[in-house]
């Protein structure tokens, strides 16, 4: 019995060191069969046959069978021990085996468990490729996680800041401002620059306020500046004074005329009596003249002084006072006169006109100028006058033949383009820029002509109502010529509104409208489908029958509505915004990364027991106007609201090449 309880302890079931602790169970389910098969010894006695008591033949039977004996058993140990190592992979894989006894299900599951935590925490049992598995799951979850939780932290972030930008965008997108008094001139200066250096044009203007005692006005009572804003938002960018109200401020003459490569980096602020020219970045004086007495805007020439830089010309009132009119020729770079004044005089009186430049087919250049008539002056003979003849810039080299069989007998300066019979009201080039080499449109008291760039023949000429403002040139058909937008009155407080053909005068598109407001131009904005925009003020949309009866009442309240026509719907029109105020300039700023534009605008606004009238200046975003835009229907076919809705959100603009 001892040596049985001896060859127990050896056993599988026993503590070892593939099986780990003792398991009372499985030992006790081992026991009965090792007992039998190791205490298998005789059972008969001494006396049975099968062996005697003593002799060798005994001896030899029972160490035979001892040893046969212990060789089953180590087999058995073999085998036994594999079945273990097979039940525990069987453990391990549900799918293979599955475990009946709900203590052993225990016992290995506590098992791998424990092994799992002493691999993950690095203990003396733990695998080295385990814990090189584990560090390389551990990396590829947190390289999944990371950019998981950055990725969910942006689209917070953009769904709780996005509607705070827009709103702050729509509020750029429309601004206004009341700067001062409204100019007690005929002119209210608008010039558009990018002075802050962010690719959009801002909006210079003239500005008069009130003086205070600190101002040191010298009795006027006001003092007099020019002010640049950012056209989005309306942010004053500088401010400079002038010792005079301004007429006129331009900006970025030169650069796109032949020999003057260079585009002036500056703005010029015109008065009666003075023009200065002010650094565009920062507002401070680069020079200032005092020329006479100044009665138009500067043109930008050619270089005439060698220096690379545009030069400029204007118009003066003479002063021997004999003559009618001087062209005064200064240098672009310091200010300083070229020469002397060149008088004319001339044969018909009235409005001013001009000066243009005109750039001929050859490369010539010409001044157009005049009062109440236009006269052409070739500027080689303006500079030849005002110079004495010295030595020609390559500029003016050139002649056209064509112009120059214009002359007239008895002329051999100025060359007649309109005759002295009809009163001439406006003088455009039909193109866009500076330099002027195509047609020109011009406007004589009730007709509306189109003259030829190449010798200045007459395209066509209709008879038209007396013009309230120049013409306006834009694509409204795909001819890919310039047609007209015009405005005049066949009634009194009546306005009407016509698109003109630019190769045949006939009328594309009118419109009637009631209307107080003085003379105003439109304004012409190239879109995104290759036609142009066209705006324009006017009150409230009249119908076309009995025009000649209805008038508007004097006592109503005056309204003004900006209105936006398009070709693409000719039948409706959009109405963008309406105002008391009284509009007085116009222009449009171009924002090109948008494919958006501003219209600028600047506006007097009756104040009570202020006088003048508030000026007001302002800006719009056009499409954000275009998308909120209140549609006025003009007559059928009538498209579906969907379809109009769907074009005017997704209209663009974009500049004129």
């Amino acid at each position: 019995m001892a040596a049985a309880i001896s060859r127990a302890l050896k056993l599988p079931g026993k503590k070892g060191p593939d099986l780990g602790e003792y398991d009372p169970l499985t030992q006790a389910d081992s026991e009965s069969e090792e007992d039998d098969l190791v205490l298998n010894y005789p059972r008969n006695g001494p006396g049975d046959s099968r062996g005697g008591l003593g002799g060798a033949g005994g001896g030899d039977a029972g160490a035979g069978g001892r040893v046969g004996r212990v060789r089953t058993r180590e087999e058995e140990e073999e085998e036994e021990e594999e079945e273990w190592r097979g039940l525990q992979q069987k453990q391990r894989d549900p799918r293979l085996y599955q475990v009946n006894d709900p203590t052993q299900r225990q016992y290995w599951a506590q098992r791998e468990l424990d092994g799992a935590n002493a691999v993950l925490d690095g203990g003396p049992g733990a695998d080295p490729e385990s814990k090189r598995r584990s560090g390389a799951g551990a990396v590829r979850t947190g390289l999944f996680l990371g950019p998981l939780l950055c990725a969910v932290v942006v689209v917070l972030l953009c769904a709780f800041l996005t509607p705070c930008q827009q709103g702050a965008k729509d509020r750029q997108s429309r601004w206004q401002r009341e700067l001062g008094l409204s100019a007690a001139v005929a002119s209210h200066p608008l010039a558009l620059w990018d002075v802050d250096n962010d690719t959009i044009a801002d909006m210079i203007v003239g500005v008069t306020q009130p003086a205070n005692h600190s101002t040191g006005s010298q009795g006027s009572g006001k003092v007099f500046s020019v002010v640049a804003l950012s056209s989005v938002g309306g942010v004053t960018v500088w401010t400079a004074m002038v010792p005079e109200p301004v007429l006129w401020v331009q900006c970025g003459l030169g650069g796109a005329v032949p020999g003057g490569p260079v585009r002036l980096p500056m703005c010029l602020s015109i008065g009666s009596t003075r023009v200065s020219a002010l650094n565009y970045s920062t507002g401070s004086v680069l020079w200032s003249v005092s020329p006479g007495e100044v009665v138009s805007p500067a043109i930008a020439l050619p270089d005439l002084t060698g220096d690379a830089v545009s030069d400029l010309l204007i118009a003066t009132l003479p002063a021997d006072q004999v003559s009618d009119l001087s062209l005064l020729l200064l240098s672009g770079a310091s200010g300083s006169r070229i020469g002397r004044p060149v008088t004319f005089n001339l044969t018909a009186q009235g409005k001013l006109i001009g000066p243009e430049l005109h750039l001929t087919k050859v490369g010539a250049h010409y001044i157009l100028f005049g009062l109440g008539t236009v006269e052409a002056a070739s500027l080689k003979d303006i500079y030849i006058q005002a110079s004495g003849r010295p030595p020609l810039p390559r500029s003016l080299r050139q002649k056209d033949p064509s112009w120059e069989r214009l002359r007239t007998a008895n002329s051999s300066t100025l060359i007649h383009i309109s005759s002295g019979s009809v009163q001439v009201d406006f003088l455009l080039p039909l193109v866009v820029g500076s330099v002027n080499c195509s047609d020109w449109a011009l406007v004589c008291g009730g007709g509306l002509s189109v003259l030829g760039g190449g010798d200045a023949h007459t395209v066509w000429s209709i008879r038209t109502l007396p013009l309230h403002s120049r013409p306006v040139p834009g694509h409204f058909n795909g001819d890919m010529t310039l047609d007209l937008l015009v405005q005049s009155s066949p009634f009194p407080r009546v306005r009407k509104v016509q698109v003109i053909d630019g190769s045949t005068g006939r009328s594309l598109w009118e419109a009637e409208f009631s209307c107080s407001l003085p003379e105003l131009e439109g304004v012409a904005v190239r879109t995104s489908t290759g036609q142009s925009a066209f705006l324009f003020w006017a009150g409230e949309l009249r119908p076309t029958s009995n025009v000649s009866k209805a008038t508007v009442s004097p006592g109503a309240p005056v309204s003004h509505r900006l209105y936006l026509l398009h070709p693409t719907y000719p039948t409706i029109l959009l109405q963008l915004t309406e105002t008391t105020d009284t509009p007085l300039t116009l222009a449009v700023s171009y924002v090109g990364q948008r494919e958006d534009a501003f219209y600028m605008m600047v506006a007097s606004r009756p104040v009570p027991g202020l006088t003048p009238a508030a000026q007001v200046v302002s800006g719009l975003g056009l499409r954000g106007a275009v998308a909120g835009g209140t549609p006025v229907w003009l007559g059928p076919p009538q498209p579906g609201s969907f379809e109009v809705n769907k074009f005017y959100k997704g209209l663009s603009f974009v500049q004129n090449q």
